[in-house]
């Protein structure tokens, strides 16, 4: 399975997304990159959000639900669209990458391995992620996806709208899926935090993107030099203060078991 999930409290709609914590490679992957191995450490260390899992599971506190991906966004990238409207295939960073961060081949345009990738993971993890919130819905009426990021302090050149401020958090909201009590939780959590720059958005199924309230959704981008030594180094003791941030947004009442605390 190209995804984690772990269980959290039956009562509870919240899902903590972390898809691009891993730079584990499958052997398909790998064996269709144009990087020798020094370029392709330093590509996984530029865009591996290292330790946002271990971030996500101790805000978690068996109470949040855990959806993990267990590979590298080299594989696929799960929160990309699988066609053209995606805006960063114009980066070559679509759902399967063609570019590197720095703008450099990464993999052939029509690699043979494309097809495969899309199959073997990212559509397999799209239904996952989907049956997920299906399940939150049932079991609790509502779905609230918190998506775990990081991001480095200095913009990388694949990076469309990263000439704005570079908080020590990023807050990603979507108009339709992000109600104010989501964005208030946020930013009284987290010290210093921005709102959508210089990443916006937030990640929900397509099955229930801009048609269903009740899934909300939020994204939480963290500057790696908050918390770990850049690009690819240790944590620091700021992974346990982003955490803790974390899991305090996650006890405020906009992510109870009875609602947000809000409307849209």
């Amino acid at each position: 399975m190209p995804f984690a999930i772990t269980p959290g409290a039956a009562g509870s709609p919240v899902i903590l997304h972390v898809p691009h914590a891993s730079r584990e490679l499958t052997p398909v992957a790998r064996a269709g990159l144009l990087l020798d191995d020094a370029a392709l450490e330093a590509e996984l260390d530029r865009m591996t959000d290292a330790y946002t899992d271990v971030i996500a599971r101790r805000a978690a506190r068996s109470t949040a639900w855990l959806f993990i991906n267990v590979y590298s966004r080299l594989v696929v990238d799960p929160e990309r669209f699988p066609d053209e409207r995606e805006e960063m295939r114009a980066v070559g960073m679509g759902a399967v990458y063609t570019r590197t961060s720095l703008g450099d081949p990464l993999r052939l345009a029509d690699a043979p391995e494309t097809e495969t990738l899309l199959s073997g993971h990212f559509h397999p993890y799209a239904r996952a992620f989907t049956e997920l919130v299906d399940e939150r819905l049932a079991a609790t009426g509502r779905a609230v996806i918190v998506d775990v990021h990081s991001y480095p302090s200095r913009r990388l050149p694949y990076e469309l709208h990263g000439d704005g401020p570079r908080p020590p958090v990023c807050i990603g909201t979507d108009p339709f899926h992000t109600p104010p009590a989501l964005v208030e939780a946020a930013t009284e959590a987290f010290a210093g935090a921005g709102l959508n720059s210089p990443f916006a958005g937030c990640y929900v199924p397509i099955k229930h993107y801009g048609t269903d309230p009740r899934v909300a959704a939020i994204m939480v981008e963290i500057r790696r030099d908050t918390y770990m030594v850049e690009p690819a180094g240790p944590p620091t003791g700021g992974l346990s203060v982003v955490s803790q941030a974390l899991a305090r947004m996650l006890d405020g009442k906009a992510f109870g078991r009875k609602g947000f605390g809000g409307d849209h």
